[in-house]
Parts: C-alpha cells; sequence; structure tokens
C-alpha cells in the first residue's frame, strides 16, 4: 500500500516538473483572476455576523429591540468645563445635538433621548389632571427664571437626575439607538463625529461612547492597520533576504503568501463574504505559514545542491517528493484545527473559519506545489546575492540543539517541559471568557474611546444596557401590584452589584404619578393597591405624554415590560454575575401573572456571545486536538503519533493562553479563531523534524545520526522561518488597535514555542521514547524508496 503511494506521488511529481510550463501558466492565470475578484471584497463590520441568533437571549432581543432599545446604543456626553450645564449657550449645544441626530443614517427617531427631546418629561399635578410635559422642548429657556425652574424639574425628577443629567450637573447625556439591519457603522461614526465635533469648544467637552462608534475607530484605523502588514511583510522580505543570502529565499516564499491569498480573498468574494478588519491578524498568521513551507523546501533544495544534485531541476523534484508528505500533513492539520470553528452558531465565526480553512488549503497549490516547480526554472547557484554570512549562526543555535539532544541535557529538556507545561496549563485556566478589563479590549485603554467610556460610566449609570422582559399571560398583566412590586424588588436586588449603575422600568414611573396625584407626599411613591388603580395612574400618564414615550416602558397592552438596567463595563465577569443573580431572583420570585425573559440590550447580546464561546471554547479545542491526532494516525499508521505530536501543540497553548490569562486578554469572537488555527500552528515545525529523521533512518542512518541530520537540514528551515516570523509579527505592536498589538505577541509567542519545540523537545523525545512509527520503519522507509536508491539520486527525466 505505502509502495503505491509512494509511486502515485512520485508520478504526480514527476508531472508536476516535467509539465511545470503548463502548471505555472494555469497557477498565474488562476491568480490573477482572483486577485482581480479579491480587489472588490468588502472590509467592514456587519453586525448581525455577530449575533448567535439561536441562542434565547438573541431570541428575545430580536423581538424587543425596536420598543426597548437595541444592541447599537451610542451615548453623547456633554461636559461644562467652568460652570453647570444650566446656561443658555449650553442648553442650546444638547438641543443642537439632539436635533442633528435625527439625519443620522439609521438613528430610530423613537430612542432619541436628552433634555432637548419630548421624551423626558416633567410630570406635574392640577385639580383637573396630571399634566405630563417636555422639560425642554420645543425652545431652549432664554431668561434665568426659565433656566431655574428646568434646574428644579430636573433636580425633582429620579429618571432624569442621575440618569440624563450628572449628580454635579456639570454633564448632559445625550442618547441615540440605531435600527441594527440599517446600522452601517462606516456611516454612522463619521456623522456621529461630526456631530460632536460641531458641538466641540466654548469651554464644552464631548465623550462619545457605543458599538457603532467602536468599530467607526477599527475602521478608522484600517489604513494604518494595512501600512503595519504591508511593512510587517516588508521586513520579512528583508530578513529572508538577509538570512537565504539568495532571490530564491526570499521571492518565492513570499509569491506563496501572495498567491493564497489571492485565491482565498477571491474566495470570499465570489461567496460574498466581506472582510471583518479585526480578522486581518488571521490573514497575517496564514500566510505566514504559506511562507513557513515555502521556506522549507529552498532549504531543501538548496541542501540537494550542496548534497550533488546534478541540475535545479533534479533538485526540485527531490525537494517536492521528501517534503510533499509533511507539507501536506501540516495544511490538512492546520485546516482541520480551523474548520472546527464553524461549529460555533455565529454567522462571524462561520464566514471566518470557511474562509480560513480555503486559505490553508490554498497553500497546497501555492507553496507545496508552486515553490518546487518554480525552482526548477531556477539557474544553478554560482553565489550568493550579498556577502553578508548569517548561516554561522543559525549553525552554532542548532549545534546545540544537536548537544541537548544528543546528550543527558535532553532529559533535563523534558523535566522542564513536564514542568512548563503544569505551571502553563494551571495559569491558563484563569483566562476569561469575554472581555477580561473595563472599556473595549479592541483598542488601548488610553485611547480616546476608553477614556470616554470610563468618564460616561462614572458619571452616569452606565452607557451599556441590559434589559429583562416581563412576558405577561394576558394583556393587562403588568398593572398587576404583584409584577410591579416583583420589578421593583428586581432593580433593588440587581443593585447591590457594583457594576450596575441603575435601573429602570414602569414599577418606577407609577409611584411617581401617584405621590404627585397626592400633592407629592413621598409615602405614596409606590404602586397602587389594585390593578384597576394603576391602570388609571397609567392613564394618566400617558394622557400628557406623546405617542410612543411609553414604549420603552412596557408594549399598548400593558402584557409586556421591560426592566433595564445600566452597566459601567462589560467584562465577562460583571455579565455572568449579573446573569447568574437574575436567574436567581426569577426563580426564587415565581409569578402567577407571567414570567421573566432573558435578555436583551448590548449587554444580552454578549452574554449570550459568551455563552456560545464558553460552551464552544473546549469543544472547539478538543475537536482540534482530536483532528490533529486522526491526522497524525492517518499519515503515520500510528495512534501513538497522534499522541506524540501533542505535546508541542499542547505546550504551545498552555503558555499563549497564560499570557492570555496574565495579561488580562479574555476568549472572544475575535480571539477564538486564533486559538484554533494555533493548535495546528504548533505542529507543523514538528513534522519537517520527525519527516526529516524518518528519511535519513531509510538512508541508513542510524537513530543518532539521523536526528542530526533532520536538525542541521529541516532544522535550519524551521530556524528561518521562526527567526523572520517572530521578528516581523511584533512590528504589530506599534498598532493603534489593542487587539492588533496583542495578536502580534500571540502569534510570535505560538512562532516561538512550536520551533523551540521542534528544535528541542522533539529530538529529546525521539531519543529517549524511541517511538516506533519512526524507528520501526525505517527498513519500510527503504524499501518505499524509488528502486531503493536514494531520492537524491533519482535520475532526471
Amino acid at each position: 500500500m505505502k509502495r503505491m503511494l509512494g509511486s502515485r506521488l512520485e508520478r504526480f511529481v514527476e508531472t508536476c516538473i516535467d509539465r511545470r510550463a503548463w502548471v505555472a501558466g494555469i497557477f498565474f492565470l488562476v491568480t490573477a483572476a482572483m486577485l482581480l475578484v479579491a480587489t472588490k471584497v468588502e472590509v467592514r463590520t456587519v453586525f448581525e455576523d455577530l449575533l448567535p441568533r439561536s441562542h434565547p437571549y438573541i431570541q428575545v432581543h430580536e423581538q424587543y429591540k425596536h420598543a426597548f432599545g437595541g444592541s447599537n446604543v451610542v451615548s453623547i456626553v456633554l461636559e461644562a468645563e467652568r460652570e453647570d450645564i444650566f446656561t443658555t449657550p449650553f442648553l442650546s449645544k444638547i438641543k443642537q445635538v439632539t436635533t442633528a441626530l435625527q439625519q443620522v443614517d439609521g438613528a430610530n427617531q423613537f430612542q432619541i433621548v436628552s433634555l432637548a427631546s419630548r421624551k423626558l418629561k416633567e410630570i406635574r399635578g392640577s385639580t383637573d389632571a396630571i399634566d405630563s410635559n417636555p422639560l425642554m422642548w420645543p425652545d431652549v429657556p432664554q431668561d434665568q427664571a426659565g433656566i431655574d425652574k428646568l434646574k428644579q424639574a430636573v433636580l425633582n425628577n429620579p429618571l432624569v437626575y442621575g440618569a440624563y443629567v450628572s449628580r454635579d450637573l456639570k454633564s448632559a447625556l445625550v442618547t441615540v439607538d440605531f435600527y441594527e439591519n440599517a446600522a452601517d457603522y462606516n456611516k454612522i461614526f463619521p456623522q456621529v463625529m461630526s456631530i460632536a465635533d460641531s458641538a466641540r469648544g466654548d469651554g464644552v467637552r464631548v465623550r462619545v461612547t457605543g458599538e457603532p462608534i467602536l468599530y467607526g475607530w477599527v475602521k478608522h484605523f484600517l489604513p494604518e492597520t494595512l501600512q503595519i502588514f504591508l511593512f510587517t511583510i516588508g521586513c520579512l522580505v528583508l530578513l529572508l533576504f538577509l538570512i537565504a543570502r539568495t532571490w530564491r529565499g526570499t521571492l518565492l516564499p513570499l509569491l506563496a503568501g501572495v498567491g493564497s491569498a489571492a485565491w482565498a480573498l477571491g474566495t470570499a468574494r465570489l461567496l460574498g463574504f466581506n472582510l471583518d478588519p479585526l480578522v486581518i491578524v488571521i490573514a497575517f498568521l496564514i500566510t505566514a505559514r504559506a511562507i513557513s513551507h515555502a521556506v522549507q523546501l529552498v532549504s531543501r533544495f538548496d541542501e540537494e545542491l550542496a548534497a550533488g544534485a546534478l541540475t535545479t531541476r533534479a533538485a526540485a523534484k527531490a525537494s517536492m517528493l521528501q517534503l510533499f508528505k509533511p507539507g501536506m500533513l501540516g495544511v490538512i492539520a492546520d485546516a482541520g484545527c480551523m474548520i472546527v470553528v464553524v461549529l460555533t452558531p455565529i454567522p462571524l465565526m462561520h464566514k471566518v473559519s470557511i474562509i480560513g480553512t480555503v486559505w490553508v488549503m490554498t497553500i497546497a497549490i501555492s507553496a507545496c506545489v508552486m515553490t518546487p516547480v518554480l525552482l526548477s526554472w531556477v539557474r544553478y547557484p554560482r553565489g550568493y546575492a550579498h556577502g553578508l554570512d548569517l548561516g554561522r549562526y543559525l549553525d552554532r543555535i542548532l549545534d546545540l540543539c544537536v548537544r541537548t539532544a544528543t546528550t543527558r541535557w535532553r532529559y533535563a529538556v523534558l523535566t522542564a517541559t513536564v514542568a512548563v507545561f503544569g505551571v502553563s496549563a494551571w495559569y491558563a485556566s484563569r483566562i476569561q471568557v469575554g472581555d477580561a478589563q473595563p472599556g473595549s479590549p479592541i483598542l488601548w485603554q488610553d485611547s480616546a474611546y476608553n477614556r470616554d467610556a470610563a468618564a460616561i460610566n462614572q458619571q452616569f449609570q452606565g452607557a451599556d444596557r441590559l434589559y429583562a422582559v416581563f412576558s405577561g399571560t394576558k394583556p393587562n398583566a403588568v398593572k398587576s401590584p404583584h409584577v410591579l412590586e416583583s420589578m421593583a424588588g428586581l432593580q433593588r436586588y440587581m443593585a447591590a452589584q457594583p457594576e450596575i449603575g441603575g435601573s429602570m422600568s414602569i414599577a418606577d414611573v407609577i409611584p411617581m404619578v401617584r405621590r404627585v396625584l397626592n400633592e407629592n407626599n413621598p409615602r405614596y411613591l409606590e404602586p397602587g393597591r389594585t390593578a384597576e388603580e394603576n391602570g388609571e395612574l397609567m392613564y394618566m400618564f400617558v394622557s400628557g405624554s406623546d405617542p410612543g414615550d411609553m414604549a420603552r416602558f412596557t408594549d399598548i397592552q400593558s402584557k409586556d415590560a421591560s426592566v433595564t438596567f445600566f452597566f459601567r463595563d462589560h467584562r465577562g465577569d460583571s455579565i455572568r454575575t449579573a446573569m447568574a443573580r437574575l436567574k436567581a431572583y426569577v426563580d426564587a420570585h415565581p409569578l402567577a401573572e407571567g414570567t421573566y425573559r432573558l435578555a436583551g440590550g448590548l449587554v444580552g447580546v454578549l452574554a449570550a456571545v459568551n455563552e456560545v464561546i464558553l460552551a464552544g471554547q473546549i469543544e472547539s479545542i478538543a475537536l482540534a486536538l482530536l483532528v490533529l491526532v486522526v491526522c497524525c494516525a492517518v499519515a503515520y499508521r500510528s495512534m501513538t503519533a497522534g499522541i506524540f505530536f501533542m505535546v508541542p501543540v499542547i505546550l504551545s497553548n498552555t503558555i499563549t493562553f497564560s499570557y492570555m490569562a496574565w495579561k488580562g486578554i479574555g476568549m472572544n469572537l475575535s480571539t477564538l479563531p486564533v486559538a484554533a488555527l494555533g493548535i495546528g500552528l504548533g505542529v507543523d515545525y514538528a513534522f519537517y523534524i520527525v519527516d526529516g529523521i524518518k528519511e535519513k533512518l531509510a538512508e541508513g542512518k542510524d537513530l543518532t545520526a539521523a536526528t542530526i541530520a533532520s536538525l542541521h537540514g529541516a532544522g535550519r528551515g524551521v530556524m528561518v522561518t521562526a527567526l523572520t516570523l517572530t521578528t516581523s509579527v511584533v512590528l504589530w505592536c506599534a498598532s493603534s488597535l489593542r487587539f492588533q498589538a496583542d495578536m502580534g505577541v500571540l502569534m510570535a509567542i505560538w512562532l516561538f514555542v512550536s520551533a523551540i519545540s521542534a528544535l528541542f523537545i522533539m529530538p529529546a523525545m525521539v531519543l529517549v521514547f524511541r517511538p516506533a512509527f519512526i524507528v520501526k520503519t525505517a527498513e519500510k522507509l527503504e524499501a518505499d524508496s524509488v528502486g531503493d536508491v536514494p531520492i537524491r539520486a533519482i535520475p532526471e527525466a
């Protein structure tokens, strides 16, 4: 069977090299076409791609978002730098901002709330009825008497004072919600920021926060991200040129990366997928894999020439034949680890998984096939492109690897590996699902957005919202005293959590109306004693209001009502604590009139995403490891091989996850696909080292000599790739997006640990444990070689 597979592989290699003009022509033609298509890929964030639609929280959010609020709320705060906000110029700016927001694309006109809107009202009692009038609409007070009257009305209204006017009276809040199906962040961001800029100055400071603004900043920094990406590629090319000292060792790996990128992005466009700006780091990671495979082939090509290959064509054949198996195994392992992300029920993850898998699979063509095909055209080398020889320094490192593996130091290496694994696995268990720090982890903590978010959360109840919906069994269920008392009790219970700055529900409105009706006597600040009385109080409030004013509290039938909570941060721990407390209260306080449904708003959406990731994280990692084990077991016909290759994978991932836990990098939508791909990333180098050992054993060397030869052969390719890629990705630390910088460091850690594992740990394990799939198959490998002759001696066709 193995002889037959070897014969087929040999025929495939012969065909590719002998018909190289056709192979290259077809490749470049398809690449040019796909590159043309790839230029039309849209780079944007689609909010609906972030939602796990099958989750019950999302279903509640989708059902009630237009009435009770969605997850695209933008908060704009105007701060008075000198006096309080109660001056005509300052109040005019509030009105200016409120009016301008009505013209922003996708804005929900019924969800624009501020002092200058019709939503915030003053409730007064008269001899005839309850009057409910807007606090400051349609006109701004022009005299001191009018301003003093407005100020007193604000101080007497608990739904406004502290919620839309800060306690120190120096800041005012304007909020606007956007229809999610019409929320185009690329349009919202510049329009809102233009409104904010127009209000700045004359002693007024303006702060802006919200998901549309956050992702608007991401798009704002996209040109910088692309510049860093291109600069990183440029540094990578320069490092390859310095170390490889040849144009073939520089340009062919770059061509492999560009080719795979063109095919993948072209496929994305043909499938109608957009490219989220935050997944550009994944693009670089996969491009790095293409470059890595190509570097291995070029290194093996140079080795064949040094060993006496008569022509570059023969050297290209030999290098392709020997490295096709480990190269394809690495590609399949990477693709298998990436495709398991599709099981996460989030549309963005589906897109990332599909495109990532396609991207990885294209490496089989762009690197494993095209690199040796193009190498076959290279002139027989007579020298180097420059005189700087860094190879001797690489040889010193490889000599250290050899000494470590072939002496008793290998036992120390394995002991240290076990110790590092134990410590890193323990610390990695601290990694958080969801955001680990206040503010957005996408941007640096000292960014303008995070500074604004921190200030808004300090001055007001909180910029992020979560609402639980009481769903009655019949109309008018909300009017029941038991329901209103339950809602008020839920608000008091949740207020004990420090991350929740405030809450709002119909249970706040009815007591206010009842108190006003009873000459503002605070003894009557409670719901009515019967459903009929509460109905009358609600009617009195509605009769003096505008259409839609009651919609943010309850529906028109008084059957469903929201209890909205304002959060000062959306860290994973804060959300999990809040959801656990909500569920505990609901379970402990059942109602005959209906039940509570969880949960809507941005925090509700994030709670759903975190729960999906928490459940899918373990599943994805376990399946990725299973894919890896199966690939190794099938390729080497040994389950031992699967377990053997898990060592560098688990070690690189536990160390990387430990770093994430240490630096407060949570597992979220952006980091999950990087983590899944990192599982495959940790094993590619090991494949080349082990296959190099097996090849040398087949040539008749003993195990020690074969290990030494493999380290000096395949190990050089590992060294070149690891040094160039690790050095290059560190440049991502200069990004204005903290996420890009963090992922650059994570990639550097993965690459470095994977290289160390392949160069130090794997040889030590081979020599200590002498696994059967390596040692006892040497004779079979020798029999599989063509005519029992070493591969490099195959004559050119």
